[in-house]
């Protein structure tokens, strides 16, 4: 071990998830070596013993499976988490059987390979201050209040680096280009274009000239080169929304892609290599469509090798006035503040829409509002619909994030003075210091 860090041996013949992995095993505190194949993993453990070993199913040569009773006969100590895709779940499960400690089915969800990586090691890992030191500074802008968002922000961090493909998944309005922006800006890639385009609004006759190009003559019309959007974003970053939209037909040329590095223009039998990191977005249920024959299998593990799922913003209240907030001095070009009726409105509405939802209400406020404070009838009507004693009445669990992010709100409007808060609120301030205590052993 290096300074008594256990030491983790990454077996994977992709780069790009061998970075990832690694880079999220250091962030626990870990020391990390790294293998391409199981030959060279063989080699390595030979004359050295990891504490444990990440063993992906599918290698070039001896694939994962067929590498097991050779790593149990040079370590037989060592604990083997193997990784694998859904095609390939029941050789897994057989594995264990022969000396395999666990499996992970990708698409990988780090909190969950985290618990494994514990379990293998019988210990635990406080990633408490690990996260804050990985995390670059946000841009600008970028509201992240709520642990929901935060985890999502940690896990974009670790991802950022490494070349891996990324899912991105959630509701509409819930920010999935916002992340898709913030992959790109802490990669090695920032310096070169983000490229985005929407499947939806790719016409389905010129969707493969769009994706991968054309040669002059190829169709009528096409009077020059195009390049398309791999080639456009070439060096950099191409981010796909709306990915379940991709026509069927196209799904097996985009995977051959993502393969290769390489791309065919339209009209021409020549492919070209291209530099491209690839993120999709969808609101829609993948594996749903898999199932379905609406998308393809392999296509969607290709694009999943790590998927982030953005929670809604009932799932994150707290972000909810600091948002507001942001979006009013945004429109308004000026101070504005909430009253202490509409940011309670605000905090007990549905918002079904999600954050673009908040942003065009606020937009409206500041419209209608002629002074520096929002008040409840420059929202939209239906937003204060549903009273504080209703909302208490049929959800006390979203009351409780409500009263959370109504008092943290006020303690940041009052800059942190707990006795000006407590006033604004309406509350003694030994209640509201009862309430923090209370709020501090409900996240520990």
């Amino acid at each position: 071990m290096d300074n008594q860090q256990p030491v983790i041996l990454i077996v994977d013949d992709e780069p790009a998830q061998r970075q990832l992995f690694a880079a999220y095993a250091e962030s626990l505190g870990m020391s990390t070596r790294q293998a391409a194949s199981a030959e060279e993993m063989l080699e390595f453990l030979a004359g050295q013993q990891p504490d444990m070993i990440l063993l992906d199913v599918r290698l070039g040569g001896m694939t994962g499976i067929e590498a097991l009773p050779k790593i149990h006969e040079l370590v037989p100590a060592v604990p083997v988490l193997l990784i694998t895709a859904y095609a390939d779940l029941r050789q897994a499960v057989a594995a264990l059987k022969n000396g395999a400690s666990d499996y992970l089915s990708k698409p990988i969800d780090l909190d969950e390979l985290k618990v494994a990586i514990e379990d293998a090691l019988s210990t635990s890992f406080d990633t408490s201050v690990a996260g804050d030191q990985v995390v670059p500074p946000l841009p600008a802008g970028f509201v992240c209040e709520s642990p929901a968002l935060r985890r999502i922000v940690e896990t974009v961090a670790i991802a950022a680096p490494s070349d891996v493909p990324t899912l991105i998944t959630g509701a509409s309005g819930t920010g999935k280009e916002l992340i898709a922006r913030l992959l790109h800006e802490w990669s090695s890639r920032s310096k070169q274009p983000l490229v985005t385009a929407n499947c939806a609004a790719l016409p389905e006759s010129l969707a493969e000239s769009e994706l991968f190009g054309h040669v002059k003559g190829a169709f009528t019309g096409a009077s020059t080169d195009r390049l398309g959007l791999f080639r456009s974003a070439s060096g950099g970053t191409l981010f796909l929304d709306e990915i379940g939209e991709l026509p069927l037909h196209l799904q097996p040329k985009l995977l051959r892609a993502l393969e290769t590095n390489e791309v065919t223009p339209v009209g021409s039998d020549k492919p070209v290599g291209i530099d491209t990191r690839f993120i999709a977005a969808t609101n829609r249920d993948l594996s749903d469509d898999v199932r379905v024959g609406r998308f393809r299998e392999d296509l969607y593990y290709r694009i999943n090798v790590v998927e982030l799922s953005l929670p809604s913003l009932d799932q994150r209240r707290e972000d909810i006035i600091p948002l507001a907030r942001h979006f009013a001095n945004e429109y308004a070009g000026r101070p504005v503040r909430l009253s202490p009726r509409a940011t309670q409105n605000l905090l007990t509405h549905s918002w079904s829409g999600n954050v673009r939802e908040l942003r065009n209400a606020i937009q409206r406020a500041c419209l209608l509002c002629r002074g520096d404070v929002i008040m409840p009838e420059h929202l939209p009507v239906t937003i204060g619909e549903r009273s504080p004693d209703a909302v208490l009445n049929t959800d006390t669990a979203r009351l409780s994030d409500v009263e959370r992010a109504t008092i943290l709100a006020t303690l940041d409007e009052c800059n942190g003075n707990r006795t000006h808060a407590a006033r604004k609120l309406g509350i003694s301030r030994r209640t509201l210091i009862k309430k923090l205590h209370e709020f501090e052993g409900d996240s520990a």
